[in-house]
């Protein structure tokens, strides 16, 4: 007969504001990682990440498009992220998602989505010029990849980039 592992409020507490997932999530993780922190984050990142691939080919067609424009008002960015469901598009992880995203295209410029849009034979980094290969601004130890599939294992609906345009004064 095995002895079920006792988690206390604060540890659920702590892994849900490292990890941002749902408190009977973090609280299973915890009792399958026997209470270690580390490996409880590691069993979620395993679970957001097959979330992602069983949502990867749902079509995207509901959304929303967000701009930002930066303080002064010399540069700006639109970006449409696309999802499964309005419901989604309303919740306020995904608005704040848009954001970030908008955010980043106005900060780092990028001119790719993602790898798969580079020119064949052109030689540049994909980190550079690949909005989802970027490191976050607000979170270099992640990219906006990350982040978008941080989002999809959270709301459990398949969500695209679908394109982003950045403005700057004098640029064309």
């Amino acid at each position: 007969m095995s002895e079920e592992i006792k988690v206390s409020t604060a540890q659920v507490k702590a892994l849900r504001e490292r990890s941002g997932a749902g408190v009977m999530e973090c609280r299973g993780a915890l009792i399958e990682a026997a209470g270690d922190m580390d490996k409880a984050v590691d069993l979620l990142k395993q679970k957001c990440l097959y979330i992602v691939e069983k949502t990867a080919n749902r079509t995207a067609k509901q959304g929303l498009i967000e701009a930002y424009v930066h303080t002064g008002g010399r540069i700006g960015a639109l970006v449409e992220v696309n999802c499964e469901s309005d419901f989604v598009a309303r919740t306020g992880e995904f608005k704040e998602m848009a954001h970030n995203i908008a955010m980043q295209v106005a900060a780092m410029a990028p001119r790719f989505i993602s790898d798969k849009e580079i020119p064949e034979g052109e030689k540049i980094e994909p980190e550079q010029v690949c909005l989802l290969r970027q490191p976050f601004i607000k979170d270099p130890t992640r990219t906006i990849q990350d982040i978008v599939n941080e989002v999809i294992g959270k709301v459990g609906e398949n969500i695209k980039i679908s394109r982003f345009s950045r403005f700057e004064l004098g640029e064309q």
